[in-house]
């Protein structure tokens, strides 16, 4: 079954059509969707007629699809276990009123690679609309291929070599969370090189907003870095936006790509997203429930703050 494939610009993004992938699909198929998914790096995908066990069936195509952490004391809205909750909603379906949360889902809104903070980098993400803000709710995406290909050289052999490491928690401290850097430190970071070589055979720029320092660099210096290589890559002409009506699906490489949510009024308007999330192929075994693991290790966080953050929260707004 052919696919067809319409670009949304010359190097990076395109949406999909000419295929159900509600139902299973032929091995051809499947071959010529990681195919267009690899080149384009962002693919969208209009009225897929997914539900959510079919939402996960279909990101298996990609490789291993990973389970979603489970928080303490936190019931989950979702009905299988590999789906992301990526809304505005709690338990119940209400727009939620937890201040740890908001605060903590305003990193979302930074530019950022999903799960870089884990040792087990995240490659393919496939985020579901069920309902969206009047206007869209939309994510930008950003093509750190094209980035890195654009920089001068010797930006290029300034960062040769180099790596960085990442934390969750650092990324929420840039977005309001009160977390201190003392705090930030006693949590845990993944380290990973700053460019690398995509399974395209492009290399990309691999930092966002959890990019905390680059290591054996002067703090100072390596966050300037950080954050001229990230403003580099967000540049207008690396840039789109996708905006969603219910059953929009958009799948994105997080391995050369940046993202980010756009901004709406989440207090006022539902915005319900279901997300999943594939493991970077090649990556050694771990657990299947390691993002759990993490978060639990990690103790206080925006799902499960303690008395004394959530009082912190409660100041800084």
């Amino acid at each position: 079954m052919a696919i067809t494939i319409t670009p949304l610009s010359e190097r990076f993004g395109a949406e999909i059509s000419g295929v159900d992938i509600s139902k299973p699909l032929d091995e051809a198929t499947q071959q010529e969707i990681r195919e267009a998914q690899d080149k384009w790096g962002v693919t969208v995908w209009r009225k897929t007629g997914l539900d959510d066990a079919a939402h996960v069936a279909f990101s298996r195509i990609f490789g291993e699809v990973e389970l979603a952490p489970r928080h303490p004391g936190k019931p989950s809205r979702m009905p299988e276990p590999e789906l992301f909750d990526a809304s505005n909603l709690d338990i119940e379906g209400n727009i939620t009123d937890n201040a740890s949360i908001r605060l903590g889902a305003a990193g979302n809104r930074l530019w950022h690679s999903d799960s870089s903070f884990m040792d087990i980098r995240a490659a393919q993400a496939l985020l579901l609309c069920h309902e969206a803000p009047p206007h869209g709710g939309p994510t930008w995406f950003a093509d750190t291929r094209s980035a890195y290909d654009d920089l001068p050289q010797e930006m290029k052999d300034k960062l040769e070599g180099l790596e960085a490491t990442h934390s969750y928690f650092w990324s929420r401290r840039r977005a309001g969370y009160p977390y201190t850097e003392e705090e930030v430190d006693a949590k845990p970071h993944a380290t990973h090189p700053v460019v690398h070589t995509h399974a395209s055979g492009r290399k990309a720029i691999f930092v966002g907003a959890h990019t905390r320092d680059i290591v054996g660099m002067d703090r100072e210096e390596g966050r300037k870095l950080i954050d001229d290589l990230i403003a580099w890559c967000t540049q207008d002409k690396y840039t789109l936006a996708v905006h969603y009506k219910p059953g929009d699906m958009t799948i994105w490489d997080n391995l050369c790509t940046l993202h980010r949510g756009g901004e709406y009024d989440d207090t006022e308007y539902r915005r319900d997203m279901r997300r999943t999330t594939v493991r970077a192929a090649g990556q050694q075994e771990v657990a299947r429930d390691h993002y759990t693991t993490m978060f639990s290790a990690a103790g206080d966080t925006p799902f499960s703050p303690s008395e004394e953050t959530r009082k912190r929260v409660l100041e800084t707004l």
